[in-house]
């Protein structure tokens, strides 16, 4: 086991039980009590957990993480309209990486209807959802599998996305700040998501109004890489996810927003805020971030063409001005 796979799994286990002993926490990651000591002093100093005499504990300020249970019932119609959207930004015979999460799997079921697409991804439930598209041709990382979430996990997952290039990836996350960017508190899902995005020419953020303006341990996406963001339109009351919208605009990040109800759970999002969007300009090619993309992908420049309806009248008007 990797010193950061051994890492996580003892932050795990604290987060899961309060506190843990340094012997309950060598039997269970198979080490000796002077390497998980060591450990636990390295995760210290990160801020991630607390030393007591004999083990470790949680540190003040940080909470266990949800299991997809709990997730799963959380914001359901803005994760539904986020994901009808979305799936708006897909074209045929695309290739594209799809992370692990909720709304990602609402969006994939969706691009279960896109013909020749190509779909990478380490999640488990995007996979089964697209499972019976008989015009999508699914890749899967290799891993270790992460029950909690139902994604592949590990260097195993990093490895096998090496070498890979595709037109935009598709991601979720625990926070998005415009500080920050996007951001998760498990270790070995932040560094597969990041793998994820070395592999694409874009980065589409899929959040919904709840996860505006936190901020949570594991920064996956910093915000000048993040190309567009597709959330849902935040409550009237909702002064931090308003002000953290406008703050992701103005560092050049495209919204695009798909109207609700703007509470949690419902089962449709009213007519009348179907498929509204409010769109900035991309921004110009970001630091390190290789131009165009290989033959049969569309390149960014092409975004225009790829969205849809009055969209690319739009962006033409904005280029002039």
């Amino acid at each position: 086991m990797f010193a950061a796979e051994r890492r996580q799994l003892i932050l795990e286990m604290v987060r899961a039980n309060g506190a843990v002993s340094l012997r309950e926490l060598a039997r269970v990651v198979q080490t000796s009590e002077v390497t998980v000591r060591r450990d636990v002093r390295a995760l210290e100093a990160e801020g991630l957990l607390d030393r007591r005499h004999g083990g470790a504990v949680l540190p003040g300020g940080f909470t266990r993480e949800s299991g997809f249970p709990q997730k799963s019932h959380l914001a359901t119609a803005e994760k539904t309209a986020i994901a009808d959207l979305a799936a708006n930004f897909v074209e045929e015979g695309e290739a594209i990486v799809v992370g692990a999460g909720t709304t990602t799997q609402e969006l994939a079921r969706r691009l279960a209807r896109v013909p020749g697409l190509t779909v990478v991804t380490n999640s488990l439930l995007v996979a089964q959802a697209l499972a019976h598209a008989n015009r999508v041709e699914v890749v899967m990382t290799g891993g270790t599998l992460r029950g909690s979430n139902y994604a592949l996990v590990g260097s195993g997952a990093e490895q096998s996305l090496q070498g890979l290039r595709v037109s935009r990836a598709f991601l979720s996350g625990s926070g998005l700040t415009a500080e920050r960017g996007l951001s998760t508190s498990n270790m070995l899902s932040a560094s597969v998501d990041r793998a994820l995005v070395q592999a694409a020419a874009e980065v589409v953020v899929l959040a919904d109004h709840t996860k505006l303006g936190t901020d949570t341990m594991f920064q996956t996406v910093p915000t000048d890489l993040i190309t567009r963001l597709v959330t849902d339109e935040p409550p009237a009351h909702d002064d931090r996810a308003a002000t953290e919208l406008q703050a992701l605009a103005d560092q050049g990040v495209q919204i695009a927003v798909a109207g609700g109800s703007g509470g949690q759970g419902g089962d449709a999002v009213p007519a009348r805020h179907q498929q509204q969007r409010r769109d900035v300009p991309l921004p110009a090619p970001r630091r390190g971030q290789i131009p165009g993309t290989p033959a049969g992908l569309r390149a960014a420049s092409m975004l225009g063409e790829q969205s849809p309806g009055g969209e690319r009248a739009r962006v033409a008007d904005l280029r002039r001005r």
